[in-house]
């Protein structure tokens, strides 16, 4: 029993992470994101507008999204260490248009037909 403990810690975390949508530190991330773009004229503060709107549509929007998706594109959005709702919401409404593609028009993986 002790040696699952691990795993059912971790396996709750990820149930807690996908029932609200996570905190990200924005400031840190657009920090990064102000001294890598200055030749394309955006600022750290343009990075904060985009953080926040995509926090504030995440908000509004997070229950239509499965718990697999919010999973999924959560840890997809932390990876690395600037974490962006701006990516977080990229992906969950790409992975909410996969879903919703007709199964026919879906691409065959290698190996499989």
């Amino acid at each position: 029993m002790t040696a699952l403990l691990p795993i059912i810690l971790t396996a709750s975390h990820i149930v807690l992470v996908a029932d609200a949508v996570p905190k990200f530190n924005v400031d840190q991330t657009c920090h990064r994101a102000g001294e890598v773009s200055v030749s394309l004229g955006r600022s750290a503060g343009d990075c904060r507008r985009d953080e926040e709107d995509a926090h504030s549509k995440l908000q509004q929007d997070w229950a239509q999204y499965t718990p697999a998706q919010r999973t999924g594109c959560v840890r997809f959005s932390s990876l690395g260490s600037s974490p962006s709702y701006v990516e977080l919401l990229t992906c969950l409404e790409m992975a909410k248009q996969a879903k919703e593609l007709p199964e026919a028009s879906k691409a065959v993986t290698s190996g499989q037909r």
